[in-house]
């Protein structure tokens, strides 16, 4: 009997634990602690260095979710920004389409967009493309594409800057309706990034 303990022991001490699925989309309490920009843009950290990892990308939903839902706890209030909160919104929205939800996904969408009357830049109607995508409307998705091209080029925006802003992930998601999310945001279904 002893024996038969020491082999056991001995066997779990050799043996490597195989990393899960579950594993490779955890996430360290410190992630939560990062201020917004390094939890938000950063491919190294926050949100985006965890959805690069595959099949990661509920769990990169639900760490933005977690970041926002606790944002004044871990963001001094001088580097808050009421502009974060409806990009928190967005990232973890697109996150849930990529993973396939787009039952939860599009409300949150909806809670991403801004005053219309602040709209230079058209993001109202990237989202609405976006949500009429989601919802296989191919009528709401042109309808808002053509939202988004008759808008008007401000004049402080850089001439050599292509206009409008998200037209490509449009006409991608337009060109690939039938297709997931996942593949239809890609770079197969958008003209701009070949």
């Amino acid at each position: 009997m002893i024996l038969l303990v020491a082999l056991l022991l001995a066997a779990e001490q050799v043996a490597p634990a195989t990393p899960t699925a579950n594993d490779q989309c955890k996430y360290e309490p410190e992630d939560l602690e990062l201020g917004f920009d390094a939890f938000n843009q950063n491919a190294t950290a926050g949100w985006r260095a965890l959805s690069m990892r595959p099949g990661c990308e509920e769990a990169a939903a639900n760490m933005v979710r977690a970041y926002r839902m606790n944002a004044e706890a871990h963001l001094p209030l001088l580097y808050w920004h009421e502009a974060h909160l409806p990009l928190l919104y967005w990232h973890e929205a697109q996150l849930r389409a990529v993973a396939g939800d787009y039952t939860t996904a599009i409300p949150l969408m909806e809670k991403s967009r801004g005053p219309t009357d602040q709209d230079k830049f058209g993001w109202n109607a990237y989202v609405d493309a976006t949500i009429a995508f989601l919802r296989g409307d191919h009528t709401a998705l042109e309808k808002a594409r053509g939202r988004l091209v008759a808008l008007p080029k401000p004049s402080d925006v850089d001439a050599k800057r292509s206009w409008p802003p998200n037209l490509g992930v449009v006409d991608g998601l337009i060109r690939c309706i039938s297709k997931s999310y996942k593949v239809a945001y890609g770079p197969t279904c958008r003209n701009d990034l070949r």
